[in-house]
């Protein structure tokens, strides 16, 4: 039964034209670059050339034969005879081949697209975690930034006697753990590049622009979820080859019907020794027309069921893709809905705990007490931020993975 999803999604694209651009470049880089799709088109090229071969008739048959003895006959001795014939299948037997394999190549066309989509999907997902990490090390930054004022202040305040010198220590054992994990960060950014490269061919260490701000832009999508995954190029692989199949059982049929040949035979005759008769020596020209007889009839019958089962098995593998595939696309939907709940939540945390942060900073500046109250904020707003980093990721991960199972157009 058809369902009708209203997806309320946020787009999330660059705010200058450059960063917009940023990822559809890539995208395109990869698409003329990467290996595994160019393999993919000349498999595609590989099958196109598979149509003249099927539907050419074959070629014909020419023999040449010397009599070693002469076989004398009443017109004269029988010198040598040529044979020329050709023989020709089934009236639409080439038709039917050549639909078979045009249909095939048609798949192969598909399978194309759908290896180019699934690529478009892993660029975005190797993408997106980059402008996570970008995040993640400025807010670090910003971070012990932030807590080394702190050790100052505590600094100041302890050789002052407004505050113990354990302040001091927890602002130390904070900060250890911040440069560790911003140490952690930068060390990762390689592989992430490293990936991301090699997904375009190119030099793994090859510098990578990331757009460094997202802007939400509140977009409604409506649609009917079956004939969005009926776009998919696997489905349409699987129709396509299941098409294919069909002919290939018309094939099989009508190669068990006879070939038919047509032919020739031209033989030298020489002069006729010690007699004189009408047309002597003179050569003979012979018209045959040849019927092939299928009497073995167990391999077209087998032809025949090869294909029909094939057909069957076409079907249900659409069956199944178009099962994963709803399943994917309501997971999908429900990471996007998620994500954007997350995000609405993560906004709120941050600015609450901005404003907790600040009331409990003027307080510890006038009293120096609960100074561990306020580095437990801090290291709170610290999570809420990276969280709010993660969320925008992996929503952006989660569309990008709704486009690929729906073969969205880039």
């Amino acid at each position: 039964m058809k369902k009708i999803i209203t997806l309320i999604i946020i787009l999330v694209s660059g705010l200058s034209a450059v960063q917009a651009q940023t990822l559809d470049s890539y995208l395109e880089m990869a698409a003329k670059n990467n290996p595994g799709l160019q393999s993919k088109y000349k498999e595609f090229e590989a099958a196109l050339q598979k149509i003249p071969q099927v539907n050419a008739l074959p070629d014909p048959s020419f023999s040449f034969g010397y009599f070693i003895s002469p076989v004398e006959t009443r017109v004269g001795p029988q010198r040598a005879k040529f044979s020329l014939s050709q023989m020709f299948p089934w009236f639409g037997t080439l038709e039917a081949k050549g639909d078979a394999a045009a249909l095939m190549a048609a798949a192969k066309y598909q399978s194309f697209l759908e290896a180019r989509n699934k690529l478009y999907f892993d660029v975005a997902a190797s993408y997106y975690p980059l402008y996570e990490l970008q995040q993640m090390l400025e807010i670090e930054r910003e971070n012990i930034e932030i807590l080394e004022s702190y050790k100052t202040i505590s600094t100041r305040k302890f050789e002052n006697g407004a505050a113990p010198m354990v302040d001091v220590l927890r602002v130390d054992i904070i900060l250890k753990d911040s440069r560790t994990n911003l140490e952690i960060l930068n060390e990762k950014e390689h592989a992430l590049v490293s990936t991301f490269n090699n997904l375009l061919n190119r030099n793994e260490n090859e510098d990578v622009i990331v757009t460094d701000t997202l802007q939400a832009t509140a977009v409604e999508i409506e649609a009917v979820k079956d004939s969005l995954l009926l776009r998919n190029p696997t489905i349409n692989a699987l129709d396509l080859k299941t098409k294919a199949s069909k002919a290939n059982e018309i094939v099989a049929q009508k190669q068990g019907l006879p070939n038919i040949g047509v032919g020739l035979d031209y033989v030298v005759v020489g002069e006729p020794s010690g007699m004189s008769v009408a047309d002597a020596g003179k050569d003979v020209l012979m018209p045959m027309v040849s019927v092939s007889i299928p009497l073995f009839r167990k391999k077209y019958d087998a032809s025949e069921k090869e294909a029909r089962f094939m057909q069957e098995s076409y079907t249900l593998q659409k069956e199944n893709v178009l099962n994963s595939l709803s399943s994917e696309f309501d997971r999908t939907q429900f990471e996007i809905t998620q994500q954007l709940e997350l995000l609405k939540l993560y906004r709120e945390q941050v600015t609450t705990t901005e404003q907790s942060l600040n009331l409990l900073f003027s307080s510890y500046g006038n009293s120096g007490k609960e100074f561990e109250e306020v580095l437990r904020m801090q290291q709170q707003l610290l999570k809420y931020e990276k969280m709010m980093a993660t969320a925008e990721v992996q929503y952006q991960i989660a569309l990008a993975k709704l486009n690929y199972i729906t073969a969205k157009t880039y």
